[in-house]
Order: C-alpha cells, then structure tokens, then sequence
C-alpha cells in the first residue's frame, strides 16, 4: 500500500462535490484521483480540484481502476449496501455516506464482508471526529456535569420545494429518520455510552417518507439511566442543537452537525453560579479530519472511530423509531 492513499468517488452528487472531493483533496495522506459519472458537464468542478483526475464513465470501471486504493460512496441510500458489496470485492476500502444501509441486519452481512477481506470498511459518520463531539464525550463520561438526567436534540430543514429530492422519495430509501435521525441517535450513543431501553415513537409522513419524527425513550449505560428526546424534520425551519442535562451541569451543542455551514461549532458548559464556559472550533472541517482518520485505519490499522459495529447499533435505532412509529397530526 502506497502511503498516500488514492481515493475514488462513485458518482458527482452535489455532496461529494461541495465536502468530500474539496475534503480528500485537502487531507493529509490523501489523494482524489478517480470519479465516476457518464456525465462530462458533472465532471468539471472535481477536475477543478485535480486537472489529471481519471473520469470513468461507469462505477464499474472505477472498482476496476488498479490506481484506487479506496472509494467514498455517496450514492442514494437504497444502493448504499449493494455498491459496498461490490467495491469490496473489487479489492477497495471503502466509505460509504450515511445511512451505509437500510437496517441493521444489512449491516451484519457488511461487517462478514469487511472481516473477510481485511479491508477497512465504515459508514461516513463524520461527526465523531469532530473536537466538539471529542469534548463533550470526555465531559459527560468524566462526570462534569454530574448524573446525566437528559439528552434532548433537535434538527430539522425544510426541503418541501424540491419533491424529487432523494429524501423525499420512499423508493430510494428517503426520510428524515435516515437522514438526519442518524446524527441525534448515533451522538447520544457516542457521548453517553449508553443504548436506548425504551423507544417511543410519533410520525408523520408524506408520500410514504417521514417527515417529522420525534423519539423518545429510557436509555441506560455506565453512567446510568437517562430520559432521550429528539425531532427530527424535513418540513420545519433549520434548527440544530443537542444537550446534556446533568444534576450539576449542561453541555449545548449549538452548531453539533453541519459546523461551518449553519453556524461555528461550540460547546457551551453551563456550570453552578450562572457560569457558562464556551468552546469554539471556528474552522475546523470535520470532512478532511475523517478522511485523515480513515487513511491512519489503513496505512497502520489504527482503530477507526466509526466501525460498523457502531453504525449497526445506530441503525438498530432507526429501525425502532421507523418500526414503532405511531402516526400523529398536528
């Protein structure tokens, strides 16, 4: 293996091209050498980054490049597991944009996959690498705020005016539960250590698609048992923000998942006596660190912070709310 790692892209979504093409290009030990698309006109802002970029007009061909040592997937949801199948076989490591499946027991066939290649095959989850998750991790489990009562999230866009978007569509495995569900679900499990026990559901949806959903639930870990909340929506005004209530804290997220883009990444702990400390990570791409921690995983089989078996129990999550789901109307 090369030390510098030869990425390839497997379509010119609107992702790909505006956060994980700018991001491998500008990671250490990186390089984004190969995409897929049929399309020439797609092509040209990737070939912006990389002028001698290898173009190949179908995904096929790309697997088949002998010069990609890895392929970022991001690709409608419902094809997440059938291309991971097959860019394993062809011998590449692999990142697949979340949700990487549509259940969890799809998730057990990629983990058999992974273990008997050998090679390091993850979910796209980028916010675990990010310093704010990092902090609020080390907070929570060291007890700063003490007994953990609370985890309470919210986030929600409104994608109404554009009915062809993939997440509003159920036949490429849209919703907002996969979309977006999957960052509160997996943050609380992340920070907290700890799993749902209970799992209460209310949704709503729209030509067959979630389009608010809140969860609700006891969850329990080594810290204890907590109360979980969180709403999710395609349909609302954006709004982004995850706490942790403890009997001797908070912790807030305010910008906790798209940092940069709705608003600077910052961790404000809220402390006895009105004190409130603030963290700020003006800057930091959390994209470029996941694609560096992705490459370690593979030059020096350093662990991955995102394994399979973590998005596996994320998923199991999702499938809980999209199973219990109680249909409700305001």
């Amino acid at each position: 293996m090369t030390r510098t790692i030869r990425w390839g892209i497997l379509g010119a979504a609107r992702f790909a091209r505006d956060q994980m093409a700018p991001a491998i290009h500008a990671a250490e030990g990186a390089e984004f050498a190969a995409l897929a698309t049929a399309d020439a006109a797609r092509a040209a802002p990737f070939r912006a980054l990389n002028p001698a970029l290898r173009v190949h007009g179908t995904y096929d061909a790309l697997l088949a490049d002998p010069g990609i040592d890895a392929v970022y997937i991001p690709l409608p949801n419902h094809l997440h597991v059938d291309w991971t199948l097959r860019a394993i076989a062809a011998g590449k490591h692999v990142l697949t944009e979340k949700p990487i499946a549509l259940t969890a027991h799809e998730i057990d066939g990629l983990i058999h996959a992974r273990d008997a290649s050998g090679l390091v095959v993850a979910e796209a989850y980028m916010v675990v690498h990010h310093p704010q998750w990092l902090r609020a991790r080390e907070l929570v489990q060291s007890g700063a705020i003490g007994a953990l009562r609370q985890v309470d999230a919210v986030f929600s866009y409104d994608n109404r005016a554009d009915p062809g978007n993939i997440r509003n569509r159920p036949e490429t495995g849209g919703g907002g539960v996969r979309d977006i569900g999957v960052y509160p679900y997996g943050c609380a499990r992340f920070v907290t250590g700890a799993e749902p026990e209970t799992v209460e559901a209310r949704l709503q949806r729209e030509n067959g698609v979630d389009v608010w959903a809140q969860a609700t639930g006891i969850w329990a870990g080594p810290g204890g048992r907590f109360a979980f909340s969180a709403v999710t929506s395609m349909r609302q005004f954006p709004r982004q923000e995850m706490t942790f209530h403890g009997d001797r804290g908070l912790i807030r997220l305010i910008a906790p998942w798209n940092p940069n883009v709705y608003g600077e990444a910052r961790l404000d702990w809220h402390q006895p006596g009105h004190l409130v400390l603030s963290d700020r990570w003006p800057g930091v791409n959390h994209y470029k660190l996941q694609v560096e921690a992705f490459g370690r995983s593979v030059r020096d089989g350093a662990p991955y912070p995102c394994p399979l078996e973590f998005s596996r129990g994320t998923q199991a999550m999702i499938d809980r709310v999209l199973a219990q789901g109680v249909e409700v109307a305001f």
